[in-house]
């Protein structure tokens, strides 16, 4: 199957490892996996970097055990590939429940291996409304996906390619290949890791692990992303980081395609290179 590593509890984790030089380690989105990356692992592989990405457990191509699907256990989970693979002065990049991965495991492993990180369409800080998080989305909203997971999985996510991409938008220049892509990825979680990370995405409180980050970060989100809604994460993310970048994308989607894709890929190798 390729490489993977066996967690404490004996979870296969699955991961891809390309390039050499220093480490650039990915954190997919749900209900992705690590292919969702492969433009950007081939990008970075290309150009001097070593690129690592790994499918989630529950996620993929890795183990889907009935318990750990929690974002502790998915940082402790990133945590243990890149002790395995005894990686150092590496940049963590993340996307979307990824950004939420990467930010918890700063908060809870540090940044003693970790030169640099990037969160792109991240969860954090919180996507839940609550009394103090006004801005965030309400619990019916998270509901409304696990009703749509349950009910017919297949159908859900051929229908959230179209929000994820921007391609519900009007004059959204739709590809059929990217949706089917999206489609296909998101088949291959099992439905227990679908619904239990749904709760880990959007009921995790990141504001202190936030706090812990000490190292250069990009922060980057589009403003018409309409699945990590901009006011409620990258806005709020980028006050909590110390010297954070924030970068924001005008009309981009939560999804990287097309011209916003290529904007931050750009944007990614300047930021390696810095």
């Amino acid at each position: 199957m390729g490489n993977s590593i066996t967690t404490r509890d004996g979870t296969e984790i699955f991961y891809k490892d390309w390039g050499s030089g220093r480490p650039v380690v990915f954190s997919h989105g749900w209900p992705l996996n690590a292919d969702a990356w492969d433009d950007q692992l081939h990008l970075v592989a290309s150009h001097g970097y070593r690129a690592i990405a790994h499918d989630r457990r529950g996620h993929g191509r890795s183990g889907q055990p009935w318990q750990g699907n929690d974002m502790d256990t998915y940082a402790d989970d990133l945590a243990e590939l890149i002790e395995t693979l005894d990686l150092r002065d590496a940049v963590l990049v993340g996307h979307s429940t990824g950004g939420g991965e990467v930010t918890r495991y700063i908060g809870r492993h540090g940044t003693s291996r970790i030169a640099k990180a990037v969160l792109l369409g991240a969860v954090p800080p919180l996507m839940l409304r609550t009394d103090a998080n006004p801005q965030g989305l309400p619990i019916e909203a998270f509901d409304a996906i696990r009703s749509g997971v349950s009910a017919d999985r297949s159908q859900f996510y051929a229908e959230l390619s179209l929000p994820f991409y921007g391609f519900n938008r009007p004059g959204a220049k739709v590809s059929q290949g990217v949706s089917d892509a999206f489609w296909l990825q998101s088949m291959r979680v099992g439905l227990k890791g679908a619904l239990d990370c749904v709760r880990a995405f959007s009921e995790t409180d990141f504001t202190e692990d936030l706090a812990r980050f000490d190292i250069p970060t990009l922060i980057a989100h589009g403003d018409d992303d309409q699945i990590v809604p901009i006011v409620a994460a990258g806005l709020e993310s980028a006050k909590l980081v110390k010297d954070a970048t924030l970068k924001v994308y005008p009309g981009a989607p939560h999804g990287l395609v097309g011209a916003y894709k290529d904007e931050f890929n750009a944007d990614l190798l300047a930021f390696l290179a810095s």
